[in-house]
């Protein structure tokens, strides 16, 4: 996470603005990506991709990849906000994403616990947003408009990341976070797991359990094929 953070800190500090945007993939992400190739361009276009889920990052490590620690899109953004909480280092956030009305109840709760991160702009898109280009150019003005450093991104996956690949040469932010629900939790309108479903592997429980109609059947698909893309790449590709 400290890693992550000093990366992103200097993007954020650097005079550019070139819109450097950062995946945060889970199983469900690997699952979409087997099938999606849009979705796979625009991970491949990613600045930085760290893990956010223990079965990915154990993985990971049975392929041979050397990677330390999952870092949790819904950890990675307060820890930012931790970093640049001081008078020489503050940082002008957007956030984009939720139902209406959500990100204004984070950005009240967001300025409360870190004084010196100011959201300078909300936006909840119309469902349906991404289809236009209209609409999409207006997100992209608002947030321009501005003068955010930094977009925190609540669409969901793959929308959000094919949302910004498609954009990203209009957007003047300096980085783009695609951190799925972590708006919502911020708000207060989703809970995160307990600490300890969180160190006991957990949390894909209590959220499946928190939203069982919308994410029961994902886990379900999920379960079943990303054993089977383990088997691949395994036995077949390597």
């Amino acid at each position: 996470m400290q890693e992550t953070v000093q990366v992103i800190r200097g993007w954020l500090h650097a005079p550019e603005r070139a819109c450097k945007y950062v995946v945060t993939p889970n199983v469900d992400h690997v699952v979409v990506l087997e099938k999606h190739s849009k979705f796979k361009q625009a991970y491949d276009k990613a600045a930085l991709t760290v893990i956010d889920g223990n079965p990915v990052l154990w993985v990971a490590r049975l392929l041979g990849e050397s990677v330390p620690c999952t870092v949790r899109g819904s950890d990675l953004t307060p820890a930012i906000f931790a970093c640049f909480n001081n008078k020489q280092e503050s940082v002008k956030v957007f956030l984009l994403g939720a139902a209406a009305g959500v990100a204004d109840r984070a950005a009240a709760r967001i300025m409360q616990k870190w004084p010196y991160v100011s959201v300078v702009g909300t936006m909840s898109p119309p469902y349906g947003f991404e289809k236009s280009i209209v609409e999409s150019d207006a997100i992209c003005n608002a947030v321009n408009a501005s003068g955010a450093d930094l977009l925190v991104i609540g669409l969901g996956a793959p929308k959000q990341e094919l949302w910004v690949h498609q954009y990203q040469q209009q957007l003047s932010v300096k980085v783009a976070l695609c951190v799925g629900a972590t708006i919502d939790f911020m708000a207060g309108e989703k809970s995160r797991a307990p600490v300890w479903m969180r160190k006991a592997y957990l949390e894909w429980l209590h959220r499946a359990l928190s939203e069982p109609k919308r994410l029961g059947m994902r886990y379900l698909k999920d379960a079943v094929i990303f054993p089977k893309l383990v088997l691949k790449e395994l036995f077949v590709n390597r």
